[in-house]
């Protein structure tokens, strides 16, 4: 799996992006600086992912603050919290139901989140989505923001379709399936291409859409 390590991954892949597709240029320039945002691999940072997904930044953060109160976050630990303990986190019952099967599948040797990076990205998403509630986007978003896969581009994120529907002037958001086509352009550097877009969101559209933090 090739990988983004740190900024000047990020300046040649914005680079190679360029060279790919000259319309991104202008997109480049307006969205500013593109943030790396890499979080450490394991169960802690693939726990945070779903505890993220489809809520507020400051829900996220609260339901996280919880979880931290009662220790480190690790498969073991949580699967041994009383289910009140569970229910005071705020998780919905089916992030709950999510966790807890990822906490188990680790438990039980089924899975091993260190060896994903030593696979391709194909089969590393195959392991993950093969895990009970974890969907494309949850898999797509720990490969790229904790394993630092390199040519990922989540088409199913809301923010990403807006934010190409808004930088290339369309009259509505893209689809999935136009979406896909347009970031095949940019193998092998979606990942940055991806990130590029949230930025573009964020400064353009005035929305605060990076899956992590």
């Amino acid at each position: 799996m090739a990988v983004i390590r740190d900024e000047r991954d990020i300046a040649e892949g914005l680079a190679a992006l360029i060279d790919l597709d000259p319309a991104l240029r202008p997109v480049i320039e307006a969205a500013g600086p593109v943030p790396l945002r890499l979080s450490e691999p394991g169960f802690a940072g693939l726990a945070h992912i779903i505890v993220s997904q489809m809520v507020s930044k400051a829900s996220a953060n609260a339901i996280w603050s919880r979880m931290l109160a009662q220790g480190p976050v690790t498969p073991e630990r949580f699967l041994a919290h009383a289910p009140e303990v569970v229910a005071g986190f705020g998780l919905s019952r089916a992030k709950t139901v999510t966790i807890s099967s990822v906490a188990q599948a680790i438990v039980d040797g089924e899975l091993d989140l260190a060896l994903l990076g030593k696979v391709s990205t194909d089969e590393a998403m195959a392991r993950l989505v093969a895990l009970k509630g974890v969907g494309p986007w949850t898999a797509e978003v720990y490969l790229m923001f904790c394993l630092g896969a390199r040519d990922i581009f989540p088409v199913g994120d809301v923010a990403l379709r807006a934010a190409l529907g808004h930088a290339f002037a369309m009259q509505e958001r893209p689809s999935l399936t136009l979406t896909a086509e347009r970031a095949a352009l940019w193998r092998p550097w979606r990942s940055v291409a991806a990130r590029l877009f949230w930025a573009y969101y964020a400064r353009e559209m005035r929305g605060d859409a990076l899956p992590v933090t």
